[in-house]
């Protein structure tokens, strides 16, 4: 499982430095006090350091703004037997993952990131003997545009406004959340809709971007520092793949429609 873990998470470690990255070839001169005092600019990475509830955590942030429009299929990340559920046999299983659509209007095209950013996750820092990475996290500052979905079952926490239907909340699973298909809660009148039956998402709303969207690979669970954009403490994350996306979401069907996202249109 490790090794599934780890390569995953380097791709997408690479995915998020090239997002940021233009060709640019220049040559580097020196520059003098006088001259770089009327300079003046914000970096592109920035790196934060955080400790809480006996964790370290090391923040690598791109501050860039993003506009992406791709369509992804067959995701299946942490691929091992769960003794907790092992539902499809993976934490995260997505058959379909679209961002933008082609059936709306210039806007809805895209789907806009900001702050992308990848953190690391490590326990007792202060002991080379004990020291060790726990794990790493990828998300977003915030993340706002339509996004076509067919999910089989998630690990995460996960809350959507399904309308009429009420809402979606992993928190009402049984087992925490574990490969959850949104058939099973501890009250079946808040399991009016499945997973499956979620076509997409439109992220964030007329007070903007939905603010709290990760997906972390961890050796053990870990409770992460509370979101300063949102005020709100982060569920746990277990161990594994896991999903945190519970800000400003709404279902665009309950069909299990997919909007098209066609190139060129």
């Amino acid at each position: 499982m490790n090794r599934t873990l780890i390569s995953t998470m380097r791709m997408l470690c690479l995915s998020l430095v090239l997002s940021g990255a233009n060709a640019v070839m220049a040559q580097g001169k020196p520059i003098d006090d006088e001259a770089l005092s009327d300079v003046w600019g914000q970096a592109l990475f920035s790196l934060t350091n955080t400790s809480e509830n006996g964790y370290d955590f090391s923040r690598i942030t791109l501050n860039a703004d993003i506009k992406l429009n791709a369509n992804l299929g067959g995701i299946r990340l942490g691929e091992y037997t769960s003794s907790v559920r092992n539902g499809t046999g993976a934490d995260i299983d997505i058959a379909k993952l679209q961002l933008g659509r082609s059936d709306g209007t210039l806007a809805q095209r895209t789907v806009s990131v900001t702050d992308p950013y990848v953190e690391f996750v490590y326990r007792n820092v202060a002991n080379s003997a004990t020291r060790e990475v726990v794990g790493m996290r990828l998300g977003f500052g915030g993340i706002q545009g339509d996004i076509g979905l067919q999910m089989n079952a998630v690990s995460g926490s996960l809350l959507i406004d399904a309308g009429a239907n009420g809402t979606i909340d992993s928190r009402n699973d049984t087992l925490g959340g574990k490969r959850w298909d949104g058939t099973t809660c501890t009250n079946t009148a808040s399991c009016l809709v499945a997973l499956s039956q979620v076509g997409g998402v439109t992220a964030g709303n007329a007070s903007g971007a939905s603010r709290d969207f990760f997906i972390s690979v961890l050796k053990s669970a870990v409770t992460f520092p509370t979101n300063a954009a949102t005020g709100v403490p982060t569920d746990q994350a277990m161990a594994g793949f896991w999903l945190n996306w519970r800000d400003r979401l709404t279902a665009l069907n309950v069909r299990g429609a997919v909007p098209a996202n066609v190139a060129g249109k």
